[in-house]
This record gives structure tokens, sequence and C-alpha cells, in this order.
């Protein structure tokens, strides 16, 4: 997305500074933008753990007033957006339009939440994926057998890029379960065995530790898309449409999943550049499975089809361009194929 916005950078008669912050050392990033900053490293079980008294300000306060001194127009947040959008008044109030993915707490906590995520697309008629919400072995298990008839896989209530998502071999048309080493063996095929996913639960000590509420849900057998979306309020301005067949993704305008994903987007007042996951049913009916309030990594395959999403985006909040239209983005994209390469990038030893 930086790269991209270089180049819109290079081609754009009003001058503007491309500034990236973060909390660890990634000069993948860095190394296109303008300028970098730093920021304080919180203490939580995933991330860097430093002493909670090194960090004299919120992250949010630190990114505020490092863009208050750079006079900042537009800034896009990531994985912490909630945080940002409690303080929408303050980033208004500089002056700064504010892309966290939605416009209110609420909003976004809703979207984070795949069980409240799922309750709230029912009460706005939107095509959705059943879901139903377990917090221990017991309730587990009495789902399971309201609903073993079907095949069926769980996942976390919270969590991204298919952390804790398993396929069950429930609803079988064969009496015979998965085979126990496959998941150990064939782990990109996301199979278990549901007595031994039972006892894993049961036993672990994560859970334990830190309760980790999972969802049930009906394993869907249809093709899965991801929609990248530009939008503003609710309003989708551009978006690309894109699935996987093996390592290619295809790329282009899927009209019938987008009939879907418009009418969520305005239910969840989405704003910034999000991404979509919707996946078909046996009849082939196009379900939402989740929004993700932030861009999704492979935004930038999007680009192969002509449009630039990034671009579009960015070159109307900062008023370089006028405001989207769907229908014009759509005659732009070309449909296409794209395979992902590996690179890498060195890391310099810090001084």
């Amino acid at each position: 997305m930086l790269a991209s916005l270089q180049i819109l950078k290079s081609h754009s008669p009003v001058p503007f500074t491309i500034i990236a912050s973060h909390r660890h050392d990634r000069p993948e990033i860095f190394e296109y933008a303008d300028e970098v900053y730093r920021e304080p490293t919180i203490a939580v079980a995933d991330e860097e753990i430093v002493p909670q008294a090194s960090i004299t300000i919120p992250r949010w306060q630190f990114v505020l007033e490092n863009a208050k001194r750079n006079n900042v127009k537009v800034l896009l947040t990531g994985r912490n957006g909630i945080d940002y959008e409690a303080q929408r008044e303050a980033f208004t109030a500089a002056g700064i339009r504010l892309l966290t993915g939605a416009t209110s707490v609420a909003a976004l906590a809703s979207i984070e939440d795949k069980f409240a995520f799922m309750q709230q697309c029912h009460t706005n008629d939107i095509p959705v994926a059943a879901a139903w919400r377990f917090d221990n072995t017991a309730e587990l298990k009495a789902l399971l057998t309201l609903h073993d008839h079907q095949p069926l896989c769980v996942k976390p209530v919270i969590g991204i890029f298919a952390q804790g998502f398993w396929r069950l071999d429930t609803g079988k048309s064969c009496d015979e379960p998965y085979d126990s080493f496959e998941h150990l063996y064939f782990t990109e095929e996301k199979k278990i065995n549901t007595a031994q996913f039972i006892a894993a639960y049961d036993n672990s000590q994560i859970i334990k530790e830190r309760p980790i509420p999972m969802l049930l849900m009906p394993y869907l057998s249809g093709q899965e898309y991801s929609i990248d979306v530009v939008c503003e309020y609710g309003e989708v301005l551009a978006a690309v449409t894109r699935y996987k067949t093996g390592k290619i993704q295809h790329i282009g305008y899927e009209e019938s999943v987008m009939e879907v994903v418009i009418p969520l987007i305005k239910a969840f007042g989405c704003d910034g550049i999000v991404s979509v996951q919707t996946k078909a049913d046996d009849e082939g009916v196009h379900r939402v499975l989740e929004i993700n309030s932030r861009p999704a990594g492979g935004i930038s395959y999007t680009t192969h089809s002509g449009v630039d999403l990034t671009q579009i985006g960015f070159g109307y909040w900062l008023g370089l361009t006028a405001k989207p239209k769907l229908a014009d983005v759509i005659k732009l994209i070309k449909p296409c194929q794209v395979r992902s390469i590996m690179t890498s990038v060195k890391i310099e030893a810090e001084i």
C-alpha cells in the first residue's frame, strides 16, 4: 500500500508526505515511507513484552501527537483501530480524517466479535453463516448432539488468519472418522477428528488459564471469496473480488458476491479500506463469514486488475481526485489470475 502511495505521490500535482509508524522494526514497511516512527510497545502475551513503566503514553496518543506535529490529514489505522476510534473526537479536532474501518467503537466491537457480528447480520437480513457459541466442553458436546448430522467446523469468536479454525468429521456420508494422523501431517487441510478435538480442548492448559470463546458452525462447501473494499460511512466506493484455487488468486468483480457485500458494508457503517470474506453454501448462496476492519494482506493482488484500491481511496481522501463511483470503477477492472511469490528484506542491527 505504501508503494502504491509513492506512485500516487510521484504523479500528484499536490505534494504530500507518507508517514509510517509501527511498534517493531519493519524495514519492509519503513523503506516505502518518507518518515517513520517507532510506536510505544505494549505488554501483552503475543507482543514484545516490556516493562509497563516504560510506556509513558498510550499508542493512540503517541500517533496523534506526531500526526499533529506533521500536519497529517488522513490516518489509516491497523489492528488496534478500536483504540483510535475511541478517540475520534480528538483526531477530528486536529483536522485528521481517521480511517479505522467503521465510525464507532460499537461497530468495531461487533465486527471483531464474530458471534455478535453474525447476530447483527441476521437482524439486517444479510445472508450469513450460522454459528453457535460455546465456552466449555459441556456446551460443545450439547451443541454437537443437536447439529452433528451435518458437516461442521470450529473457530474462535475473535481471531484472524484462520487461527483456531478446524473442520470436524461430522455429518460424513460414511462412518469413517478423519485419519487420526491426518491433521498433524496435512495441517493446511485444517481437518481434525471430532473426538480428538474435544479431548484436546477439554485438556488444554491454555483454555484453563485463558478461556477462548469458540463457535461451532456448519461447514460451507462452496467457493470462498475475499473482497477488498474502499468505503465511506457505509457506502461502497470501489471493490475488487478474488477467490483462490490452489496457489492461484482469481481477481475480478463478482456481482453475486457484491449483492451480499454492499448491504453488509452499509449495515455496519464501514469506513476506510476493509476486507470481507464470504463462502457459498451447498445451494450456491453466498454467505458472509466476516469483515476485517483493515485492509487484507492480499490487497496488492488487486492492482494486477488495473484498479489500485489504495490510490483510489487515498486520492479521494487527500482531495486529489473526485469521489469514486463504484459503477465507474467496475468498468476499469480487467479480470486476471495472480500467483504470489516470496520476497525477503534484511533487518539491520539496531545501534
